[in-house]
């Protein structure tokens, strides 16, 4: 398994894309891609060629299940994890979430500190 140094954010709140990107970067050691919507993501997912995708749920324009389903049929993200990150996280929501091919969910509001643990965890789960 290669290593994850490449993380593709979708997220639309630009103090939650400020505070993620800060968090990975300079706690996680990570590179970082923020894109604003689910559409710039399908753009500039390929050439990006993240190790790891985290998206919003709730966007406007393709949300965050519509927005991994366009990346899925990419096929240099065929096999790339991904991990919604939410405030909708009752069981049956993460439930949902992983039936739709996310490894798991990271709830927001994130710490800042623990995001990068956590993940790394996700990634090697």
């Amino acid at each position: 398994m290669n290593t994850l140094q490449r993380i593709l954010y979708v997220e639309d709140e630009a103090d939650i894309q400020a505070v993620a990107k800060l968090a990975l970067e300079l706690v996680g050691g990570f590179t970082v891609k923020i894109c604003s919507s689910g559409e710039e993501a399908v753009k500039e997912a390929a050439a990006f060629a993240p190790d790891m995708v985290l998206l919003d749920v709730m966007m406007p324009g393709m949300d965050g299940p519509s927005t991994l389903a366009a990346l899925r049929k990419l096929p240099s993200l065929a096999n790339v994890p991904f991990a919604f990150m939410t405030a909708k996280v009752q069981p049956q929501e993460v439930a949902h979430y992983k039936s739709l091919g996310a490894r798991d969910v990271i709830a927001k509001p994130f710490d800042p500190m623990t995001l990068s643990d956590k993940v790394r965890a996700i990634w090697q789960a």
